[in-house]
């Protein structure tokens, strides 16, 4: 009797470990299934990270098979204190979905006291458009050529000093000899272009893209004229505008060079570490199919936005190839945007 309780307390242990050691470990689409997510973004609400976010978690969701995806803006240092806080804070299940700025890869090699991140530590899914720099001011700024800025003072609106709304005015400054005085404060690029119309400030450095997006009536009626687009190849609709590369030479040709990385960069997605590999592919392939959706195009250009998609993997390498830049060039380049206090 007493074999016979053991054989059926063996038999019973023996079932539930087997039942253990074939049940399926959850997949990434079961994991997603009916999940709430969000994308957190660096900037206002009111710009194109605020638009594309919000498009981004229309059309990705679906894919996903999630219940809904939500933005979060968290503006602050030009989109540092929104890098800083979801690299190390945020969630690791996946379920934090990041846009980081575009200046994420400068900012770490300029300013590594600031950032508390590692780019190259995100994991990139995709991105959905890709965009200059460009300097757009009043049309009344009493600039009528570009030489004109060499001589004349121009006051430009910033968001603050991680971010290209601050970096690329200094930058022109300090290869091209331009007088751009920059006000830092505006919590956002619509904040600035208000400032603009307002006459409080003459100009503004965005994504061509940002401008378009806001303001393209601004270039078609002379209110405001485009100067100088940073950026690996001209924007097809600004073929008289010079790429500021084309200015300079030498060593500071090489800083513009690694500045103009920015353009494939920003309005992305990624994830911060940790998130498990299988979840990381499933997003990837969730993002590919969202910003490659028929409706998805025609809704981005029903609110002027531009699609040009690249992958996740695509981007990873742009960031891992944007970090290694000698450091001799990096000290020119913080020498010119920051001075000595960097």
């Amino acid at each position: 009797m007493i074999t016979k309780r053991i054989s059926g307390a063996a038999l019973a242990a023996a079932l539930v470990f087997s039942g253990a050691s074939v049940a399926k470990a959850e997949t990434a689409a079961e994991f997603y299934k009916d999940k709430t997510l969000k994308i957190v973004f660096g900037f206002g609400v009111g710009g194109t990270y605020g638009k594309y976010s919000q498009i981004l978690a229309q059309y990705l969701a679906p894919y996903l098979g999630a219940k809904k995806i939500i933005t979060q803006s968290m503006p602050g240092a030009g989109g540092l204190k929104a890098t800083n806080f979801v690299y190390n804070v945020g969630s690791k299940d996946g379920l934090t979905l990041f846009m980081p700025p575009d200046t994420i890869v400068i900012s770490e090699l300029l300013r590594p006291k600031a950032v508390k991140y590692k780019s190259n530590g995100f994991t990139w899914l995709g991105t959905a458009v890709q965009s200059n720099s460009v300097i757009g001011i009043r049309g009344d700024a009493g600039i009528t050529k570009i030489d004109d800025l060499k001589g004349k003072e121009v006051i430009m609106g910033s968001t603050g000093q991680g971010s290209q709304t601050f970096l690329m005015p200094k930058l022109v400054n300090g290869v091209y000899g331009s007088k751009f005085k920059i006000v830092s404060g505006y919590k956002g690029s619509r904040k600035v272009q208000l400032a603009i119309e307002q006459g409080e400030v003459q100009g503004l450095s965005v994504t061509w893209l940002s401008w378009k997006s806001a303001h393209e009536d601004w270039f078609k009626s002379g209110f405001a004229k485009a100067l100088i687009q940073i950026g690996v190849e001209k924007e097809a609709d600004l073929p008289n505008v010079p790429m500021l590369a084309d200015l300079v030479s030498g060593e500071d040709r090489k800083i513009v060079n690694f500045m103009a990385t920015m353009g494939p960069i920003g309005r992305g997605l990624a994830v911060p570490p940790g998130v498990p590999a299988d979840r990381i592919a499933f997003l990837r392939t969730a993002f590919e199919k969202a910003v490659a959706d028929p409706n998805f195009v025609v809704n981005a250009e029903k609110r002027k936005l531009r699609v040009k998609s690249a992958t996740g993997p695509v981007l990873q390498t742009i960031v891992k190839d944007s970090l290694d830049v000698p450091e001799k060039t990096l000290e020119r380049a913080r020498s010119i945007i920051f001075g000595k206090s960097s």
